[in-house]
């Protein structure tokens, strides 16, 4: 279950959730099926506690959402992409520890 303050993305979400945020949004490219994935899962939560009102902690699932994993050229999941002003300005493959996912939204922000 996800937690309150994280975005679920979609399709029909993702435009105004990303692309008009009036702040910076960091987006978890994810699968159930993906066992990094599973690790990451629990620091973004946390992540989406730390940043409430600050930065925009979203979760997008690539099986249900191909088209926009596509578009971005997901390759390979976890991928965290970094969003400022509709823009992306970051992107990283794989799963990084808490402190890592830290300075980048700091970096933001």
């Amino acid at each position: 279950m996800a937690d309150k303050n994280i975005v679920i993305l979609d399709e029909a979400n993702f435009e105004g959730e990303v692309l008009n945020s009036n702040i910076p949004v960091m987006i978890d490219f994810w699968a159930e099926w993906c066992g990094p994935c599973q690790t990451v899962m629990p620091i973004v939560d946390e992540l989406a506690n730390e940043f409430e009102g600050v930065a925009k902690i979203a979760k997008l699932n690539v099986d249900e959402n191909r088209s926009l994993a596509m578009k971005y050229r997901v390759m390979s999941i976890p991928t965290i992409l970094f969003f400022k002003n509709g823009e992306e300005v970051k992107r990283e493959v794989g799963a990084k520890s808490k402190e890592e996912y830290v300075e980048l939204i700091d970096s933001l922000v």
